[in-house]
């Protein structure tokens, strides 16, 4: 059993398919796809039920409404460090007990954290779950740590930060830029955490955060497969239902962001770097936050701009002027506040970072100034329509739709419609979004090159 982190830069591809899905619940206009259902338990945990019953499997996922951008400030990591330690055990199921029955039940589990969230899932046979669900029941509140257990684990943690990010030039810039881009706001803090932070992490910092937020309250239970609503229910009543709620669930109410008025750039020179690159994120507003259609119109600039061989940057770029080895955009629009909007590009060998920069920018100005084509306008919304149906197939990423947009403020309602709100967006609207949002007042650039001089390890 492994644990992973979702950093919101590491993630991105995760968060452009979660932008996608409203397109699972196309049905609603078709008359095919899942019949979701949503409802409350008297204790007021959340829970969605997605059928799916071409295979007698399911895929079950309890969301946490807390993520790395709720941390007390100076404890950052706290989050991911808590999610390690809820495999640790509780008293009615010490140690390893519950990651044993989902592997001698044929399952499979693993766990994440991302700013704004945590979450933990099982796939296990239909017939397990309500044995998973009890699991994570009593884990909820249930849960007892030692300083034995731990003060090992820290040490788990801190190796994963050397490995995904002290030792990885890429991560490191991305860490950086995220710090640069975020004036106030707590998204600018690593959801792994600052290294001289974890370090100082301990039980009680982790009992605190754990009595202060996992309570039912404050949780969301998604189950998609081989199941119905009816009998989800039943189980969800007699498992999660017995939880009482330990805490309030308060709005999570963070620092704003003030006026950005100046571009920022980062610069990280490594040895180890065999390929430059140019990056730069946009502060631009969420799902949760954009006004109504902005966050679509966002949705089709990116993938006009940089998603596929026949999007602006990469066929201007690359195959065009020949100048940049790789070139894309996107849009990581699944959060509770800010989102960001990224460009990137890769010189060809021979060709500077700055002029795949200029080519960048002369792009982004040309649509600015004149907008995009009625094809590319039809084509993005067919491919963000198609992906998304096409990965309606995988049950994980039915969960983590909806997981995803209910932990961030969205609604079931808002990620069933979200195939209409594609098709209504226009032309003029896309341009209307570049215009406001792609000012270079309110973006970080960061460029990774390669130093002459040997890196020293980062441990």
């Amino acid at each position: 059993m492994s644990q992973i982190y979702w950093s919101m830069r590491l993630s991105k591809v995760l968060l452009l398919i979660v932008a996608l899905a409203g397109a699972a619940a196309s049905a609603a206009h078709a008359g095919s796809g899942p019949d979701v259902a949503h409802f409350t338990l008297s204790n007021g945990l959340e829970v969605v039920v997605v059928p799916d019953h071409r295979a007698p499997v399911v895929t079950h996922m309890v969301w946490y409404k807390v993520g790395a951008a709720d941390e007390t400030p100076g404890k950052s990591g706290l989050a991911h460090f808590l999610e390690h330690l809820m495999f640790k055990g509780t008293e009615k199921n010490p140690g390893q007990t519950f990651s044993r029955q989902v592997a001698e039940g044929g399952g499979q589990e693993n766990a994440f954290t991302a700013s704004d969230y945590t979450g933990f899932f099982q796939r296990v046979p239909r017939e397990h779950l309500k044995e998973v669900m009890a699991f994570e029941a009593d884990r909820m509140t249930g849960l007892v740590l030692t300083d034995e257990v731990v003060r090992p684990e820290l040490n788990v943690v801190l190796e994963e930060q050397n490995m995904r990010i002290a030792n990885n030039p890429g991560a490191r810039l991305g860490e950086q830029m995220d710090a640069a881009l975020y004036l106030n706001h707590p998204y600018g803090r690593p959801v792994i955490g600052w290294r001289h932070e974890i370090e100082k992490l301990d039980r009680d910092d982790a009992l605190a955060f754990y009595r202060r937020f996992y309570t039912p309250n404050n949780a969301i239970v998604v189950v998609t497969g081989d199941i119905t609503a009816d009998e989800v229910k039943a189980d969800a009543e007699a498992t999660y239902g017995k939880v009482a709620e330990r805490a309030p669930s308060n709005p999570r109410q963070r620092p704003t962001e003030p006026v950005q008025q100046a571009p920022r750039t980062v610069t990280l020179a490594d040895a180890r770097v065999e390929e430059p690159s140019i990056s730069r994120d946009y502060l631009v507003p969420s799902e949760t936050t954009a006004k109504s259609g902005e966050s679509e119109a966002l949705d089709v600039l990116a993938h006009v701009l940089g998603s596929g061989e026949d999007c602006r940057l990469y066929r201007i770029l690359v195959v065009d002027k020949g100048i940049a080895l790789s070139a894309g955009a996107y849009y990581t629009g699944t959060a509770l506040d800010y989102a960001k909007f990224g460009v990137y590009g890769a010189p060809k060998p021979g060709t500077t970072l700055r002029q795949v920069e200029a080519g960048i920018d002369a792009i982004i100005d040309d649509v600015v100034a004149h907008g995009i084509t009625a094809d590319e306008l039809d084509r993005a919304k067919n491919r963000l329509i198609a992906d998304a149906v096409y990965a309606e197939d995988n049950q994980a990423t039915l969960a983590r739709w909806y997981g995803a947009a209910l932990a961030t403020g969205q609604t079931v309602d808002m990620v069933r419609t979200w195939p209409d709100r594609i098709r209504a967006v226009t032309a003029d609207a896309v341009q209307q979004a570049a215009r406001t949002w792609l000012d270079r007042r309110k973006s970080v650039t960061g460029y990774l090159v390669k130093s002459l001089q040997p890196e020293e390890s980062h441990s």
